[in-house]
């Protein structure tokens, strides 16, 4: 099974930066897509950035050009790099994996505990 830990939440103001890491360990064949979902209150959860394990990614539109995913391979560990913070960035923020526990397996999906991202005007 895997595990995510989540870290790099916090307060800051609007325009400020946060850069938020997602630690994946646990008994596993491969990671394939990592990602970053958002959850605020009222509000369904939702896509932020994902990033497949050859590097490709992908935003939601409110995000691109301010927000940037990326992954250490060699350590399970996707980041989200969040640049010129708006309050409606504010949410709770969940890390998510699909991952196989053997070679020919089916994948599996994983969620971390979240963190959250609170951003004052």
């Amino acid at each position: 099974q895997v595990q995510l830990v989540e870290s790099g939440g916090g307060l800051v103001q609007a325009g400020e930066s946060l850069r938020l890491s997602c630690a994946a360990s646990g008994s596993f064949f491969s990671i394939n897509r990592m990602g970053w979902y958002r959850q605020a209150p009222g509000n369904q959860r939702e896509l932020v950035a994902v990033i497949t394990s050859g590097g490709t990614t992908n935003y939601t539109d409110s995000v691109k050009g301010r927000f940037v995913i990326s992954r250490d391979n060699a350590k399970n560990t996707v980041y989200l790099q969040m640049n010129s913070l708006k309050p409606e960035d504010t949410a709770g923020y969940y890390c998510n994996s699909r991952y196989q526990l053997r070679r020919w397996s089916r994948y599996l999906e994983v969620w971390g505990q979240g963190t959250l991202v609170t951003v004052s005007s």
